[in-house]
């Protein structure tokens, strides 16, 4: 059988649905194979409308201080089912966008599971279609971008159910609002949960395995987080571990969840209506024939090179089904690379600094290497701090609340890393990231003009406090 196809690419997210423009544009024919809906889990569940929820909590919660600006309002409230819904037409919006795309495109979409089997050039592709029966196709190349979906850990009982223990789909589109909530896991999504609900009024507490939340942040951040969190409202259980998750009956036939944890030795039950598990990801790599392949792996995720190509000829891998990173852009970048890389270009390998972000109230964002990381690695570094309570833009706006942290090569003067916490940092943060990318050092920070009055000031003054030339503080 000859090759259909250049380019198949099984998955519809950021990363899988990016790849497949760009391979068109370079002249490739390409398909791409989604499951469930263009767009991916991202798009339509994830990424794009948990931004949709946290807006409409950050303007709810905003209305608590209409007396700072000078302003009144009365009978504030919110509409639960609204606010949903309008998450949800968010992101039938994007996912139209998506569609639209693959036309533009002249990419051929196939609705269906697809599984792997041994082939020529490229593995082949058997797909269970939506419509009924199945289609087989070959192409030079495949690329595999089939993502992941949240963890379950089923010993313990925490295991979404629909009803009482949520995982992010059930998380962001509840029947009501409820009253009280525990979150399992303070990574980025299990804090954007928290303080959305938190936003609403519900009562939230957070229980994080490690020693702070929002661990795989700078140290100063985490501190500064939980404090910001904490006046909001929101409580967190530290360095506990989750024994069991049950679901109950309350009297009078009313419903709600059960948590048991351990720290330090002493047991404690922490109920709430529901519980929400954000634990981390599974990557979606079962079940789709790479075992039979030969497929290298390692713990789930699928092994690549610099290119994202595996160890079988022709199969290509991106995102979250080949390790972390597990974030959106890295798998759109990914994409772009693995499809310009099989289309011929002469690139280098797939390489950039990637910036994490965390849309909460007050956003986190940061990029590079970490104050304790840097010191562990036993690097000479310069390290620069600003507050946005000395930010003229911050102070007229009444968002004063986090800073920018900067640190630096001792040796080289080399950007290393960034950690901000405050108002549209998941904004400010691009900076840095083309900072790092274009190898910039302090005297390339300290010469660049920024407008006044902006927060992005506070970038400019944490790096010259790395250097002892801070002006505002």
């Amino acid at each position: 059988m000859a090759a259909e196809f250049d380019l198949i690419v099984i998955g519809s997210g950021p990363g899988g649905y990016v790849a497949a423009i760009r391979a068109s544009q370079l002249g490739l024919k390409v398909a791409i194979v989604e499951r469930e809906s263009l767009g991916g889990i991202c798009l339509n569940w994830g990424c794009i409308p948990t931004k949709a929820l946290l807006k409409s909590g950050e303007k709810y919660e905003s209305l608590s201080h209409l007396k700072d600006y000078g302003l009144s309002a009365d009978k504030v409230g919110f509409d639960f089912d609204a606010i949903i819904q309008r998450s949800r037409g968010v992101a039938a919006t994007m996912n139209k966008g998506v569609t639209f795309l693959m036309k533009k495109n002249r990419i051929e979409v196939i609705e269906g599971t697809a599984k792997l089997e041994k082939g020529g050039t490229a593995p082949k592709v058997v797909i269970a279609l939506k419509a009924g029966g199945s289609r087989t196709v070959e192409a030079k190349t495949v690329m595999l971008a089939v993502g992941a979906r949240a963890k379950a850990i089923p010993q313990i009982g925490l295991e979404a159910d629909g009803d009482r223990i949520w995982a992010y789909r059930e998380a962001m589109a509840p029947k009501t609002m409820p009253a009280s909530i525990v979150v399992i896991g303070s990574g980025a999504i299990g804090i954007e949960f928290g303080s959305f609900y938190s936003a609403l009024g519900a009562e939230v507490t957070v229980v994080e395995a490690v020693d702070r939340i929002l661990p795989v942040e700078d140290e100063e951040v985490s501190k500064a987080a939980r404090r910001s969190f904490e006046k909001r409202g929101m409580k967190f259980r530290t360095g506990c571990k989750v024994t069991k998750v049950s679901p109950i009956s309350r009297e009078g036939g009313g419903k709600g969840v059960q948590v048991a944890i351990e720290a330090g030795g002493k047991a404690e039950t922490l109920e709430a209506e529901v519980c929400i598990s954000a634990v981390g990801i599974t990557a979606n790599t079962d079940g789709i024939g790479l075992e039979a392949l030969g497929v290298n792996m390692d713990r789930g995720h699928i092994t690549i090179d610099g290119h994202c190509q595996t160890n079988v000829k022709g199969l290509y891998a991106i995102g979250d089904c080949a390790g972390a990173p597990w974030l959106a852009h890295k798998a759109s970048h990914e994409g772009i690379h693995a499809a310009e890389h099989i289309a011929g270009y002469k690139t280098p390998n797939v390489h950039s600094p990637i910036a994490g972000c965390t849309y909460a109230q007050p956003q986190v964002a940061s990029v590079g290497i970490t104050e304790q990381g840097a010191r562990e690695a036993r690097l000479d570094v310069k390290i620069g701090r600003f507050p946005f309570k000395v930010n003229g833009k911050a102070v007229a706006a009444g968002d004063t609340d986090g800073f920018v942290k900067v640190i630096f090569d001792g040796k080289t003067g080399a950007l290393i890393g960034a950690h901000l916490i405050g108002a549209e940092v998941t904004e400010m943060i691009q900076g840095f990231v083309t900072a790092i990318a274009m190898e910039a050092t302090e005297e390339d920070i300290h010469g660049i003009v920024y407008p006044h009055p902006t927060m992005s000031e506070a970038m400019h003054e944490a790096s010259l406090d790395a250097y002892g030339r801070v002006l505002h503080i």
